[in-house]
């Protein structure tokens, strides 16, 4: 089985450069093959990435979206016959359509391929200006990436990069989106980011399943945890993906009288990503603030990774009454989870400054 893994990102969003570091640091022990295709006659960063010890075939009279297409099938389907490697990566052009590069590799169906992934790089310092000037091209290719990484976030401001974050929400409301700078983190985390291993989605499964493994264990929650079955909020900065179920009142009564009921029945779970720095003291105090039962809900475990105000990275978890927060390894993006039941999920975003 070949992975096929797909970078797309508009001119000089820096997606050679995350595929070196992602070489070096995240694909460590596979046989990889790089197909490029550079916009024009001349590939420039062909030599560039001979020095890492990848096979290069440039394709240099267009773009894979339009005149290449053809090609591009034949390129790929002779890497695989002559090289047989453990993945592909494809670099498009910067002006290409990712939808395009998709379709295009789909239409290879012969070899045991797996598409593992559709990677768009964005400047975060020029997202808006390209979104204007160019969007039927740099829209695309946020629309169908299944992960996006910000480039060039190391010194932008928090605005400039809630802008970007927000730009990018209204084309792709589910990809996680790496919003740390690379210096920060390892090649192994953004390929986990990339194969979305680690994300918001899992942080809260994780929470839940632990929940459910103490309820089972124990039976000490108190009898109004059980009347709550559960909705999934999970506010992707300054965007609601929102997948509330909707029972009605005595369907929330019934399901948690059964004995065998499911851990979704019992406990509400909220979560939210953003790149907003915070202070040991404002996370602790936010921490302590949610023993509040009557303003908060039931909030039996919180968890997550923030960025500082000082420009290291804040880890906490939290059981009633026991806040742990501690200094750690930078993340992908910052992110947070509660776990509980009745949860007031507005009070909470507000407690912790999320819009």
């Amino acid at each position: 089985m070949t992975k096929i893994t797909i970078f797309s990102g508009f001119l000089g969003a820096g997606k050679t450069t995350l595929i070196k570091k992602l070489i070096k640091e995240g694909y460590n022990g596979e046989k990889l093959v790089l197909i490029e295709n550079e916009f024009g006659q001349i590939g420039i960063d062909g030599g560039f990435l001979k020095d890492a010890g990848i096979e290069i075939t440039e394709m240099n009279s267009g773009c894979i979206c339009c005149s290449l297409v053809g090609d591009f099938g034949k390129a790929l389907v002779k890497v695989l016959d002559e090289y047989k490697p453990d993945r592909i990566l494809i670099e498009p052009s910067g002006v290409g359509k990712l939808s395009d590069v998709i379709n295009a590799v789909k239409n290879i169906d012969a070899h045991d391929v797996e598409l593992d992934g559709f990677t768009t790089v964005v400047d975060a310092k020029k997202c808006k200006m390209y979104q204007k000037n160019f969007g039927e091209f740099f829209n695309n290719q946020i629309t169908y990436a299944s992960c996006i990484i910000l480039s060039h976030t190391a010194g932008l401001s928090q605005e400039k990069l809630n802008e970007a974050v927000s730009l990018i929400r209204q084309f792709n409301s589910s990809a996680p989106v790496v919003t740390t700078d690379w210096d920060e983190l390892t090649g192994e985390q953004i390929v986990n980011a990339m194969t979305q291993k680690n994300t918001l989605d899992n942080e809260l499964k994780e929470l839940l399943e632990h929940e459910q493994h103490e309820h089972c264990c124990h039976h000490d929650h108190n009898h109004e945890e059980h009347e709550h079955c559960c909705h999934h909020d999970h506010d992707h900065e300054e965007h609601e993906h929102c997948c509330h179920h909707d029972h009605d009142h005595e369907e929330h009564e019934h399901c948690c009288h059964h004995d065998n009921h499911h851990a979704d029945d019992v406990f509400t779970s909220w979560g939210a990503e953003t790149p907003r720095p915070y202070t040991v003291e404002a996370i602790t105090a936010a921490l302590e603030s949610l023993a509040d039962e009557g303003k908060y809900g039931v909030v039996l475990r919180a968890k997550g990774i923030v960025a500082g105000e000082d420009g290291k990275w804040i880890h906490f978890d939290y059981i009633p009454g026991v806040p742990d927060v501690r200094y750690g390894s930078a993340e992908t993006t910052g992110r947070l989870c509660v776990i509980g039941s009745r949860l007031n999920e507005d009070a909470i975003k507000k407690l912790f400054c999320i819009e």
